[in-house]
Parts: C-alpha cells; sequence; structure tokens
C-alpha cells in the first residue's frame, strides 16, 4: 500500500509539472516606444579673434562674436530638412557693422556618405553713403552722395556700395571613414558676389582627424585637427568699381585660400585655434575689399592702378571659443 501512495505522488508531481511546462507564461507588458519627435533646435553662440571668411578677414582683423539659430526637421533617421539665421559682428568699410544670415536647405545621407544642398542669403545692414572725407581727398562732391550711387568714397581713395547684400546655392558632400578620419567637398556659387556684379564660384577640400577618446583619459576632453584647402573664383564688376583702363568694371582675381587648426572639446564647449592665409596679393585685395584703411602705393596690380595695399587677405592666427547645442541632446 506504501508503495501505491509514492507511486501516485511521483505521476501527481510529474503530470502538474508538465501541465504547468504547457501553461502559457503571463504576458509581461513591455514599455511604450518613446514617441518619435522629428523636431529639434541647433543653436549656439562663440566669440573668435578673428572673423576670416574664404581668407579675408570681415573684422578688420579685430575681435567678433557670432551667435546662430537652426530649427530642424527629420524626415527620417537620413533625411533632415532646415533653415537657420546666423548673425556676426563685422567691420566693413561701407560702416556695416553687423552681418545677418538667412539659409536653408536639406541634409541626406546615405551610410557614411552626407549631403547638404541649400541657399544661403548674406545681409548687410547699416551700410551708408555718409561721406564726409571728399573734399579732404580732392574728389567732388561732400555730405550725403546721391542715393542712386549707393556709394560711400573712403579715406585711402577706395570706394563701396552701400548695399552688399547677395546670396549663395550650395553643395556640400562629408564622407566619414571611420571613428577618426573624415573629409569633404564644398561648392558655392552666386551670380552677384557682394552686389558687385561679378559672379562668385568657391570651391574646397576639407579634411578633419578626430583623436581617440581615450587620449585625454576619462577628463571628458575630445580633440581634433582639421584643414581646409579652397580657391575662390570671381567674374568681373559692373562699371561701379571702373578704374583707368576698364571702364566697364574691373574683373577681380581668382585667390587660393587655406587654414589648419586643432581644437579641442568639452561637452558642449570647443576652443579652436586656427592659421588661415591666402596667396591674394595686397594690391588685389584693396581692390577686392574696398578696404577703408589701405596704405603704401607700391601694390600696383592691373585693377588697382594707385598702387594702394590692403592686408586684410593675408596670415593670421584665429582664436575661438564656441558653444553648440540642440535641443533634443541637451534640453531634455
Amino acid at each position: 500500500m506504501k508503495k501505491w501512495v509514492l507511486l501516485a505522488t511521483a505521476l501527481a508531481m510529474v503530470s502538474g509539472s508538465a501541465f504547468a511546462a504547457d501553461m502559457p507564461l503571463k504576458a509581461v507588458k513591455a514599455p511604450p516606444p518613446a514617441p518619435f519627435d522629428p523636431w529639434d533646435i541647433a543653436f549656439g553662440s562663440a566669440i573668435m579673434s578673428d572673423y576670416v571668411f574664404r581668407g579675408v578677414t570681415q573684422s578688420n582683423h579685430m575681435p567678433s562674436v557670432t551667435a546662430y539659430f537652426e530649427p530642424r526637421y527629420n524626415v527620417n533617421k537620413d533625411l533632415q530638412l532646415y533653415i537657420g539665421t546666423s548673425t556676426e559682428s563685422i567691420s566693413f568699410a561701407n560702416r556695416a557693422a553687423a552681418e545677418v544670415d538667412v539659409y536653408g536647405g536639406i541634409r541626406p545621407t546615405f551610410g557614411a556618405a552626407a549631403f547638404d544642398f541649400g541657399v544661403w542669403g548674406y545681409l548687410y545692414p547699416g551700410g551708408n553713403c555718409a561721406d564726409n572725407v571728399i573734399a579732404a581727398n580732392g574728389m567732388p562732391g561732400g555730405g550725403v552722395c546721391p542715393v542712386s550711387t549707393q556709394t560711400i568714397f573712403l579715406a585711402d581713395g577706395n570706394v563701396m556700395k552701400k548695399d552688399v547684400n547677395f546670396f549663395e546655392g550650395y553643395a556640400k558632400f562629408n564622407y566619414t571613414i571611420n571613428d577618426n578620419w573624415a573629409f569633404g567637398l564644398n561648392e558655392y556659387y552666386s551670380p552677384n558676389f557682394l552686389n558687385s556684379g561679378a559672379w562668385g564660384n568657391y570651391s574646397s577640400i576639407t579634411g578633419k582627424y578626430t583623436a581617440p577618446s581615450t587620449v585625454f583619459g576619462s577628463s571628458g576632453i575630445g580633440m581634433y585637427v582639421s584643414g581646409e584647402f579652397g580657391r575662390q573664383w570671381l567674374g568681373t564688376t559692373d562699371s561701379f568699381y571702373a578704374v583707368a583702363g576698364f571702364p566697364n568694371g574691373i574683373k577681380y582675381a581668382d585667390y587660393n585660400t587655406w587654414n589648419v587648426g586643432i581644437g579641442f572639446t568639452y561637452k558642449v564647449f570647443t576652443l579652436d585655434l586656427r592659421y588661415s592665409d591666402s596667396n591674394l596679393s595686397k594690391g588685389d585685395c584693396f581692390a577686392f575689399t574696398s578696404t577703408f584703411d589701405g596704405s603704401g602705393l607700391n601694390n600696383v596690380t592691373p585693377i588697382n592702378p594707385g598702387g594702394v595695399g590692403s592686408n586684410w587677405c593675408g596670415a593670421t592666427g584665429i582664436a575661438k571659443l564656441s558653444v553648440d547645442l540642440t535641443a533634443m541632446a541637451n534640453l531634455k
């Protein structure tokens, strides 16, 4: 009898275990996935020792501040639409003290290849025709120049239009080889560069090496080395910028420009130390920039018979401290 009881107990245990194994497990609710938010905003600001644009200072080799604001819409992880605006302090010959940029475009990505296509508008409010140095230079007129000329005559004999606003279309390509290396190509075109009447085309190649995160241990500091080589092609201006021998306008000189620098990053901060230069001569630089503080008389070129020179296109060092954030990454 005892044996039968033990056998019955064993069978019950086995059958119970089998029955339990056949029962469906109770469903455990997983947390719902976070809803996809396609909207983002990038914004930031910076202070720099010199604002250099394609090898030419825009701030008369003086410090400049800048800020930007860029709303973005991510159609999916590989396609982004964006618009933006930025402002930089400048020192132009027509007395404009600010550059206001308005831009927009599309950024498609295919694996390691990232593209960027858009239009960029450059606005320079504050340009004026104040002309209180004409008499001192023996030039006709005085006071405020006529609106039709839209110009300012400068103490060094140069001139600049009041309105130098213009726009460019651009295409950019960046290829990320790995966590350390990336290269890029850039192309910009304007039918009326700086409202001079001359077309402008700028092409460049860029490279960037990002050091491994272990270089500075666990400090959170990152480091990179980057550089760019570009060429600016320019057309012929309208007759406003005519000189002796070129009554219909001057053919701006094409030139090469390059820069190389090292940067350090920490969270949202970047310190960039850079060297910039170009091969544009002082005489052609003076004709191109309308520098208000040109000097010398021995920098004669076909488009600058007066020989006054400018140092706005020469070698310079730039230190820039910037902060860059996005709403998704930094404001959650």
